[in-house]
């Protein structure tokens, strides 16, 4: 057994010494290939994410050798024994396949084919986010500017926004640069945790560069360069016009809100483990950092992540089927879990009409929806008797899964519905110089309508406000982000909805729901019109995918009084409502008013009067809504108005 022995320790002294020789022979060429050697002693099963060392930067390959999945499960591993690399979460995420997303392939080519006298400089603005390490490499050698060719060859552009797309991101400059001008350290990579908590020579041995702490990590400024982005506006005729269009602005959106100082971007998108989690594999005298940043990265889009798991051999995606459908689950619960809240609410009931309002509360940090403008929610609002008979129905869809209903050039923002061909859609609308509506990014010159839902705390007064507008939404719907006092600010927005019952008195069950599109049909008609390889295999996969809207939340409830409201509310006229200075007049043939409450269901003591055609009443001096319990041709019914 001593000759075995001997043999053993030997090789392990020459395993040492060659790894030194790696060592220095790596830290010698700092941006480079690493030797053949240091590459075989580390890891490269990497699940086939690519290695490529440019100039300034590498891909997530080499990252993942120690932050990628450790087969001695030690490192990125937390205390129920679950993986949670950062690798394997990332890679089946959008962020990932910013770059190889055939919608913004097809999308790019399109605006090139619009204005082709602005495609290169089309196409590098586009670049800056979606294939940011190959747009910025190019930029920071002094190149020509990188363009939609180049990305077809370009690995490391391939690699859309890739590790050090954030984590190298200079800490002076981020959250001060936005529309992809982002701003790199070549000597640094940043992360969340203190330097004398961290080993920074492993990194720096194998990467290049040093890692340490960046509170701009921290507070998610390495977000902001991309998620505001502002577009110059071009006429129809391709000429640059000197304006500026905000094509997005997340990042300010959240600035606007109450979440602002409070939760970052990473607090939602990048779920925190209490847990201690050892960092790198292979290293058994780290310890664990908490807290640790799930690296889940789930957005709403889960459409285009079942377009992409569903061609990725096709796209050339290293993930696997298992990594996306963990991706997709964590995306449907952002959506369903964290983005809106609905209430569902019988205010009152005739013969002839249910009066339903739909109240929704955005619970994200910005606008829902949020990010490139063709996304879009709207509400849809059933009644079906117990006999599964649909008395009314409201924002159906079709066999192409356009809303019914929706109006040509857009549908308007609504605050009451009266009829089945309304439906409330909540989006962004873009308007190019002549005021039509366009969905090519590079002629939208200001938003004919963005309805969208704003966060809780939003304001107009607000310094960001210029690039998180208001549109379209009429100064009568004093219900959208503003409380029942009027104060703005609440998140919100009241749907009223009359549905006709055509005299029928029976149990009702009335259902609310709120559906997501990320890439509606009528946005792709424009762009479907050209063709190009991006835009036919786009069209292609489009075609022949599912694009039923995605559930993000729902109220239902029961009404199963029957005969005991009052008659049509049309025979009834309350006016004006709001009121401002408390005085209300009911106008209705044979009405008697009974009660006035507050909101919460308190009776309240008012001043009314006697009039031919009805009464006045004079409400509290209370701002907020007040219920008016009156009883017309003999039922009785409740009717709503706010006091200002």
């Amino acid at each position: 057994m001593r000759p075995r022995r001997t043999l053993t320790v030997l090789l392990a002294m020459a395993g040492v010494v060659l790894l030194f020789a790696g060592w220095t022979s790596a830290t010698e060429h700092r941006h480079h290939y690493h030797s053949d050697l240091a590459t075989w002693l580390y890891k490269v099963d990497n699940g086939g994410l690519v290695v490529q060392f440019s100039e300034y930067f590498v891909t997530a390959g080499r990252c993942a050798g120690c932050h990628g999945g450790d087969s001695l499960g030690f490192a990125s591993v937390d205390s129920t024994g679950r993986d949670v690399n950062v690798a394997d979460d990332w890679r089946s995420t959008m962020m990932a396949n910013s770059a190889r997303d055939p919608f913004f392939r097809a999308k790019m080519e399109h605006e090139g084919s619009v204005n082709p006298a602005q495609r290169t400089a089309i196409e590098n603005k586009c670049t800056s986010c979606h294939a940011p390490l190959g747009m910025h490499e190019e930029r920071m050698l002094g190149n020509p500017p990188f363009n939609g060719a180049m990305l077809d060859t370009s690995v490391i552009g391939q690699d859309g926004v890739s590790c050090l797309s954030c984590h190298q991101q200079d800490p002076d400059s981020a959250g001060h640069f936005f529309s992809g001008e982002l701003h790199f350290d070549s000597a640094r990579v940043y992360g969340p945790y203190p330097d004398e908590e961290i080993v920074p020579e492993i990194m720096e041995f194998f990467v290049g560069w040093r890692p340490g702490y960046g509170e701009h990590i921290q507070d998610s400024r390495v977000c902001a360069g991309c998620h505001t982005l502002q577009t110059a506006t071009l006429d129809l005729n391709g000429s640059p016009t000197g304006d500026i269009f905000t094509e997005q602005a997340t990042w300010h959106e959240w600035k606007n809100s109450n979440y602002y100082g409070v939760q970052s971007c990473r607090g939602c998108h990048m779920p925190r483990l209490q847990d201690s989690i050892v960092l790198a594999a292979d290293y058994a005298f780290l310890s664990g950092h908490a807290p640790f940043g799930l690296h889940h990265l789930a957005g709403g889009n889960a459409f285009m992540l079942q377009l992409l798991k569903q061609h990725k051999d096709q796209i050339g995606v290293p993930a696997t089927d298992t990594q996306f459908d963990s991706t997709i689950t964590r995306t449907l619960v952002m959506l369903q879990q964290r983005s809106v809240h609905l209430d569902l609410e019988l205010t009152s009931r005739t013969l002839d009409t249910a009066y339903i309002d739909v109240k929704l509360t955005d619970l994200a940090g910005h606008k829902f929806p949020s990010g490139y403008p063709s996304r879009r929610a709207f509400v849809q609002v059933l009644a079906i008797t117990p006999q599964q008979d649909t008395l009314y129905a409201n924002g159906l869809w079709d066999n192409t899964y356009e809303v019914i209903g929706h109006d040509s050039p857009y549908e308007p923002h609504h605050d009451v519905i009266t009829d089945p061909g309304q439906v409330q859609i909540y989006e962004m609308v873009m308007g190019d110089v002549n005021g039509d509506v366009t969905t090519t990014l590079e002629r939208a010159l200001s938003p004919l309508k963005d309805n969208r839902l704003v966060p809780i705390g939003f304001s107009t007064t607000h310094y960001t406000y210029d690039t998180t507008l208001i549109a379209g939404v009429p100064a009568s719907d004093v219900d959208f982000n503003h409380d029942a006092l009027g104060t703005e600010g609440n998140g919100g927005d009241i749907v009223h909805y009359h549905v006709p019952l055509d005299g029928y008195d029976g149990p009702v069950q009335f259902t609310a729901r709120v559906f997501f599109q990320p890439v509606p049909p009528a946005w792709n008609a424009e762009m479907f019109s050209y063709n190009g390889p991006r835009i036919d295999t786009f069209r292609t996969m489009y075609e022949n995918a599912d694009g039923t809207p995605i559930l993000v939340t729902a109220d239902s409830l029961s009404d199963d009084r029957t005969a005991i409201f009052g008659p049509d509310a049309v025979d009834v006229r309350i006016w004006p409502d709001p009121t401002t200075d408390g005085i209300v007049r009911i106008t209705a043939s044979e009405v008697e008013l009974l009660d006035v409450f507050t909101a919460d269901g308190r009776r309240c003591t008012v001043r009314k009067e006697r009039h031919t055609d009805g009464w006045s009443v004079t409400l509290p001096p209370t701002s907020g809504v007040y219920l008016l319990r009156m009883r017309i041709q003999g039922r009785d019914t409740l009717r709503r108005v706010v006091r200002q």
